[in-house]
């Protein structure tokens, strides 16, 4: 009797989830209309085909897989980063060391650029602006001919951006219609999917159809991202330039904004979003070390880091004040 009493409690608590979760969709769709064309916009992402592919696919992993809803997510999410993002941060790691390689041989090729515009300049009788222009134009056409050499043209350092960011999106989508029973709650599979969810958490969350009322994940989530930020900015071996200090000051921000929106949105997609992003953290952790560059084929260059997990740390310590920074020799010359 006692165990039937508490099957009946459990199912009966989960109605109540299902009939919150309904409130909460129908909720979100009236404030989504009153915004006018963005709820044509989520209508549409909603009802997209790689959101339905990615669902099924979510769906799939959980029920092949036999674990929980919230061990389901961050498997898919392992395997979704593996497939798509990690192969395309290898690539792109390959480019920006081609890059690099190309640039090292530009300055000799500028100085002989500029040896045979001066004897063109005496023999031709051009003027000063005729030929500073043929020399522009030439440098150019240099640059051109190794980037096709070596196949790396800098539009391809982005390429992570274009699979990261619709991956991102659709599971995130796919996700949340799985919480709210989309794109149709009236079938079957929707109620018992959202019902799982409403038992398929952790710890201290587990409905990941409600938000995370203790903040530990939404925190969790800013400090990812933050550490992601940060290891880049320790893992540069120049000085980085005015345009990077601004980008990576904008990311900053960013993750610390993710924080309060992480904050409204169900469990489920918060799971995925620090799932993501510590894959994102192991994967930079990863890449920077020699041995593994050299295994996925990434070149090495003069830029990179011989031990990167040594002095990343000791600037994780200058940065607490740990450890000693080095004097700058303008500071020893002031001394004396």
């Amino acid at each position: 009797m006692c165990a039937i009493s508490s099957v009946a409690n459990s199912f009966l608590q989960n109605q109540q989830c299902l009939k919150l979760t309904r409130r909460s969709a129908s909720t979100e769709v009236a404030q989504l209309a009153s915004a006018g064309g963005l709820v044509g916009f989520w209508q549409t992402l909603s009802n997209s085909t790689p959101v339905a592919y990615m669902q099924d696919a979510v769906t799939q992993i959980h029920d092949y897989s036999g674990l929980p809803w919230w061990a389901s997510i961050v498997l898919s999410t392992f395997i979704f980063r593996s497939a798509v993002t990690l192969p395309l941060t290898i690539y792109q790691h390959k480019i920006t060391a081609r890059l690099e390689k190309i640039t090292m041989e530009m300055p000799a090729i500028v100085e002989e650029l500029k040896r045979e515009a001066a004897i063109a300049k005496q023999k031709f009788k051009w003027s000063e602006k005729h030929t500073q222009i043929i020399f522009r134009r030439s440098i150019k056409k240099q640059w051109q001919k190794l980037i096709v050499r070596d196949n790396c043209h800098p539009m391809k350092t982005i390429i992570v951006l274009w699979g990261q960011m619709p991956l991102w999106i659709f599971q995130s989508v796919a996700l949340r219609n799985l919480v709210y029973m989309l794109p149709d709650p009236t079938t079957l599979k929707a109620q018992i999917i959202a019902t799982e969810l409403t038992i398929g958490g952790f710890g201290w969350i587990p409905n990941l159809t409600v938000v995370d009322s203790s903040y530990i994940l939404p925190v969790a989530l800013g400090l990812i991202n933050l550490g992601i930020i940060e290891l880049q900015s320790m893992s540069r071996a120049r000085k980085p330039t005015r345009l990077q200090n601004n980008a990576t000051n904008v990311f900053r921000v960013l993750s610390i904004v993710m924080v309060p929106v992480a904050c409204t949105v169900p469990s489920a997609l918060c799971v995925y979003w620090v799932a993501s992003s510590s894959f994102g953290l192991a994967q930079n952790l990863l890449l920077l070390s020699p041995e593994v560059r050299r295994a996925v084929g990434i070149p090495k260059t003069e830029t990179e880091l011989q031990q990167p997990y040594a002095q990343i740390w000791h600037k994780i310590q200058e940065r607490a004040y740990i450890a000693e920074v080095p004097a700058k020799p303008s500071d020893k010359t002031a001394a004396k």
